[in-house]
């Protein structure tokens, strides 16, 4: 097909070599390309949330930019927190403080609080509710997020 790219990227640790379309956006190379749909495709305007992966370490809402700009970055999406079977601190606090209902937001509040105990490990409430703002859920009133947030930080940090 003409016009279309070659990429690499590393994604959760995995190199993947790819030809994509440019106008291809990196929401759907990650589901349809590699087959990672943990990222859920939401409102497709960058408004909800749901598609947030790590960029280069950093959040970003993978809707909101092509696959060809991701050339030579490394990525980290949901699938990427689990490892050996077993749930990261995170997912298990999710869990254990009925931190989901319906999921469809889950993914994204998981990189964004990542993000967030990766960088502050000891965050306030308000701290937490800073950093899943711009992640929407329609389900759960945030209460049971911002618990689940505070109460993998020792998790993570080791304690």
């Amino acid at each position: 097909m003409a016009g279309r790219r070659r990429i690499t990227v590393k994604v959760n640790g995995v190199e993947y070599e790819r030809e994509v379309d440019p106008k291809r956006l990196l929401v759907d190379f990650l589901r349809d390309d590699l087959e990672l749909i943990g990222t859920h495709v939401g409102c497709e305007h960058g408004f909800c949330g749901a598609c947030t992966v790590l960029f280069n370490g950093r959040s970003i809402r993978s809707c909101l930019m092509f696959a060809v700009q991701a050339d030579g970055a490394e990525i980290m999406t949901v699938e990427g927190l689990a490892g050996d079977g077993k749930l990261h601190p995170l997912q298990e606090a999710f869990r254990e403080h009925h931190a989901l209902q319906c999921g469809f937001c889950t993914p994204g509040m998981l990189m964004v609080a990542y993000e967030l105990l990766r960088d502050n490990p000891d965050p306030t409430e308000e701290e937490v509710r800073l950093a899943i703002a711009g992640v929407l859920c329609r389900c759960t009133g945030y209460k049971q997020i911002i618990d689940a947030v505070i109460a993998a930080a020792p998790k993570m940090r080791g304690k």
